[in-house]
């Protein structure tokens, strides 16, 4: 058993590839590139353990090219050199792929050793960086190269990957291995979207296990606490107290209490899983705080994809500030109720054909059909207003949207209702 086990179990087909579906996925662009063995140069953007390495690897073995790789962390100029001295053999004839990770750490200087042979062909570009592209790399190499964002890992995904590492460990010790469905679960979610860190846990505590009484190993959720030195997120296996945390978590932002939202929020990031805070806070943006404080959403989506690219334990503070954001927030929830009743509406009843005065007239013969005749343009008219039908004759007088009591839509209908009583004169 040389080298760490995610090394040993890396992937050599796309088909083994956990996550990434929206690049590697049936038909996706990344997926088409490296199955036609045409690799152009590449920049993989994301956190750590997602796959770049691995896809790039595939990528090289598919153009039939000699794979070079080098970490920006602790490369000079003169590694650049000895690759590019290798150009002319016989060995390179087919060309080469330098996959570069981390080529944030290389400076202008350093990255621009490398322009003419990309411009050349000789040199194929794969580089990989936890940091933002756009920010630490030289428009140079950018302008000649496409950029692919890889996702931290949801739990399932790491869950496949955990399962197969088990797979190998029991192969290569010729011991039965098994494990709780909690001490699975307790390694996907503390992983932070990183499968080398659940396959480095997963070894830990594979090798620092003891045998039962016939010879077999099962990993419990109690010895993973002991090896991580952390606390499992408890729920029963109907997962209830996972989604009571959950709720709870909603309710108290929604109630106003920072308090008990922060408890609640300490309480999924101690579980381990990033992406369902995520979600429920953008859910909760738009459904409990929504018109009352319309810059919320912005404001909370980039917190969260803040949190996505820091990974844990720096998430924390991003989401933090996204929750106590929300719990003091003013509330409304008239978005979701306004969708819900017209959602309800169109679900039971037929609600009627669009008015004539609003279908499509941009073609031959629209008039004639009588379609269009009657529209009124409202920025042709005073406060871009002009009072006409635009609900279906059977729900012509049918309100779906309330404005709630906060300020904000209070504003925005009083501003409406002075506008609308000015309709006689406008129109």
């Amino acid at each position: 058993m040389n080298g760490p086990l995610a090394d040993r179990i890396r992937p050599d087909t796309l088909d083994h590839v956990v996550g990434q579906k929206h690049l590697i996925g049936e038909g996706k662009v990344l997926h088409r590139l490296i199955s036609s063995g045409t690799i152009p140069n590449m920049i993989f953007y994301g956190p750590s353990g997602t796959g770049k390495t691995t896809i790039a690897n595939i990528a090289a073995k598919t153009s039939h090219k000699k794979l070079y790789k080098l970490n920006a962390t602790n490369a000079s100029v003169s590694d650049i050199k000895a690759i590019i001295k290798d150009l002319d053999t016989l060995e390179n004839s087919g060309g080469v792929l330098l996959y570069l990770d981390e080529i944030q750490n290389f400076n202008k200087k350093q990255q621009q050793s490398l322009l003419e042979f990309i411009e050349n062909g000789s040199i194929t570009l794969i580089a990989s960086t936890t940091e933002n592209p756009y920010f630490y790399i030289y428009n140079a190499i950018l302008s000649r190269a496409t950029v692919f964002e890889f996702l931290p890992l949801s739990p399932e995904d790491i869950k496949q990957a955990v399962l197969r590492g088990m797979n190998l460990l029991s192969e290569e010790l010729s011991v039965k291995i098994g494990a709780e469905d909690e001490a699975l679960d307790f390694i996907a979610q503390t992983s932070s979207g990183d499968v080398r860190k659940a396959l480095n846990t997963l070894e830990l505590c594979v090798m620092s296990a003891q045998l039962d009484e016939k010879a077999n190993l099962t990993i419990s959720v109690d010895f993973v606490e002991q090896c991580t030195n952390k606390k499992a997120f408890r729920h029963d296996k109907d997962g209830d107290s996972h989604y009571d945390v959950i709720s709870a978590f909603q309710k108290s932002i929604r109630g106003s209490d920072p308090d008990a939202a922060v408890h609640y929020l300490a309480r999924l990031i101690a579980g381990g899983d990033l992406m369902i805070i995520c979600r429920r806070l953008m859910v909760i943006a738009a459904e409990d705080i929504g018109m009352a404080y319309p810059q919320a959403i912005a404001i909370t989506k980039a917190c969260v994809d803040c949190a996505l690219q820091l990974g844990l334990p720096e998430a924390r503070i991003p989401l933090c500030e996204a929750v106590l954001l929300l719990a003091t927030a003013p509330k409304t929830n008239s978005a979701i109720v306004a969708i819900d009743a017209a959602l309800s509406d169109i679900n039971s009843m037929d609600t009627g054909d669009v008015p004539k005065h609003l279908k499509d007239a941009h073609y031959g013969g629209a008039k004639k059909m009588g379609r269009g005749l009657t529209y009124q343009y409202p920025h042709s008219f005073p406060n871009n207003y002009v009072e006409q039908q635009y609900l279906p004759d059977r729900i012509r007088n049918k309100k779906y949207y309330q404005p709630g009591t906060n300020k904000n839509e209070q504003t925005i209908q009083k501003y409406w209702e002075q506008v609308k009583g000015k309709k006689g004169e406008n129109g």
